[in-house]
């Protein structure tokens, strides 16, 4: 499907529009009608076309932006403009989406990273501390853990919603993944009660640290025995 337009994409995009998608989307602060998985199925359909992604992108309707995501080429884009769309990304699936499906595969990770870390803006700050995770599981060398733990300690309580989600999932994974900084970890979790009452389904688990933590290293324990 190359050569589609933006507008024709648009159209299609109000054809999957459905009511009751909307309603359970709006609750979590996505104003958008779109089944995910039909979503999905249309970037396929579409391949990689970057030119179309800023067309959808500029649109700033919720759907077309989360398909932008999709069908971008995340190595294209230049530093300044993916500090610009995170800043205008609006909902939080389209916040995530950027930072999962394009900004962690862009040359400018790390450099955002570390200015967005910091940022006044709670929602750029999150994005930060989720990029910050990332390195946490998958190359921590050079972070300072015990300075991590030191600022989520002093800040999380208070964090606004998206940012203490985003530095609670930094505390667990530096727990799950960093023995030598779990029991300090656990205690934080322990001590500041951060989404210790939060409504967790049957078979998931908690997001609150301490349980996260001891589920997930028990996991990694029972796993080569299994």
């Amino acid at each position: 499907m190359t050569g589609t337009t933006a507008a024709e994409v648009m159209a299609e995009l109000a054809g999957l529009e459905d009511p009751k998608a909307r309603e359970v989307n709006e609750r979590h602060g996505d104003d958008h009608g779109v089944n995910l998985g039909k979503l999905r199925a249309l970037a396929k359909r579409l391949k990689t076309q970057q030119e179309l992604a800023h067309r959808l992108w500029e649109t700033d309707d919720t759907a077309a932006k989360l398909l932008a995501t999709l069908i971008c080429r995340p190595k294209a884009f230049e530093r300044d403009e993916l500090d610009t769309m995170l800043r205008t990304a609006r909902t939080p699936k389209v916040h995530d989406w950027l930072v999962n499906y394009v900004v962690k595969k862009s040359p400018h990770c790390e450099e955002l990273r570390q200015a967005w870390f910091a940022d006044p803006d709670s929602a750029v700050a999150s994005a930060g501390w989720a990029l910050t995770t990332e390195r946490v599981a998958k190359k921590p060398e050079g972070l300072d853990l015990a300075g991590l733990l030191d600022v989520i300690e002093a800040e999380m309580k208070d964090a606004p919603d998206r940012l203490q989600w985003a530095m609670n999932h930094c505390l667990a994974q530096i727990g799950i993944d960093h023995p030598e900084h779990r029991t300090r970890a656990i205690a934080i979790g322990e001590r500041l009660q951060v989404l210790k009452d939060y409504p967790t389904s049957p078979g998931c688990t908690s997001p609150f640290a301490p349980v996260w933590i001891s589920e997930m290293v028990r996991r990694q324990h029972a796993e080569p025995g299994a």
